[in-house]
């Protein structure tokens, strides 16, 4: 239950957040709440992955955890950029799109480095095991696959996604990437690609985690962005949040994590 937060008795404002920034939602929701003291103690907020969410919303916001069945219908929904713009054109998301921070990927690894992992061409070697993000609800997955293609060709990503899947040297994920340091840490892996961010969170929270930088030749960025869900409960609540999440305020907290702010120059692939 570590990805949903707050009473949903009678929230003012509903957060759907891809969980690429959990650990910073915490000081998000505390900033913003002491810029709309209207809304402390009422917002509700999950970070799970973008595609699950996505199957939260299409279900009227009911979800299903465990035993526990609940609904909290979104106010507005944040993923990266080409997956709000998608489902602003299905319908789903009222437009404009809203960016706000940049994300570029890492290699994250034991502290001692056991594989003894130096960039992205060893995740295909069949000695090194490997926790990696699922694709099917994680759109991680699709940046990590074109910077293997850019540092391996179409080999390398089949590598790490396929075979390596198929004989069980790659676990993928179940729940999202923030499982990647327990796997690593349980010794069940030696690497897993993930967020810069979120290395440098493990890094400031202490465990025996460290990264292996990802050239910039190889690396891929992500554009998060956010939008107001159509028949949103609280519109208004959406916009405000909208509005404080690309603030100098806002930005600081997420620069604290290594995001950086999205200027019109960003691109993503």
């Amino acid at each position: 239950m570590a990805d949903f937060h707050g009473d949903i008795t009678d929230p003012k404002l509903v957060l759907y957040v891809g969980g690429n920034y959990f650990f910073a939602m915490g000081p998000l929701v505390v900033a913003f709440e002491k810029e709309h003291r209207d809304y402390k103690g009422r917002i509700y907020w999950e970070t799970i992955p973008p595609g699950l969410l996505v199957k939260q919303l299409e279900a009227g916001g009911t979800i299903t955890s465990g035993n526990m069945t609940w609904t909290a219908k979104p106010d507005a929904y944040f993923a990266g950029l080409k997956k709000v713009d998608a489902l602003i054109g299905q319908g789903l998301l009222t437009g404009p799109a809203v960016p706000y921070a940049t994300n570029t990927l890492t290699i994250m690894v034991p502290k001692d480095n056991p594989g003894h992992v130096t960039g992205l061409a060893d995740l295909g070697k069949p000695d090194i095991r490997l926790a990696m993000p699922n694709p099917e609800f994680e759109g991680i997955a699709r940046q990590i696959e074109a910077s293997l293609k850019k540092a391996g060709g179409q080999a390398l990503a089949d590598a790490v996604y396929k075979t390596k899947v198929a004989d069980g040297s790659t676990i993928l994920t179940h729940i999202h990437h923030r499982q990647t340091p327990l796997f690593l840490m349980q010794g069940h892996a030696e690497a897993g690609a993930t967020w810069q961010s979120e290395a440098m969170f493990q890094a400031q929270a202490g465990p025996p985690i460290a990264e292996v930088d990802i050239p910039t030749s190889q690396n891929t960025t992500v554009i998060y962005a956010g939008a107001v869900v159509k028949g949103a409960p609280h519109p208004e609540a959406a916009k405000h949040r909208l509005s404080y999440i690309h603030s100098p305020q806002a930005l600081a907290i997420f620069e604290h994590y290594g995001f950086k702010p999205y200027t019109s120059k960003a691109t993503t692939d």
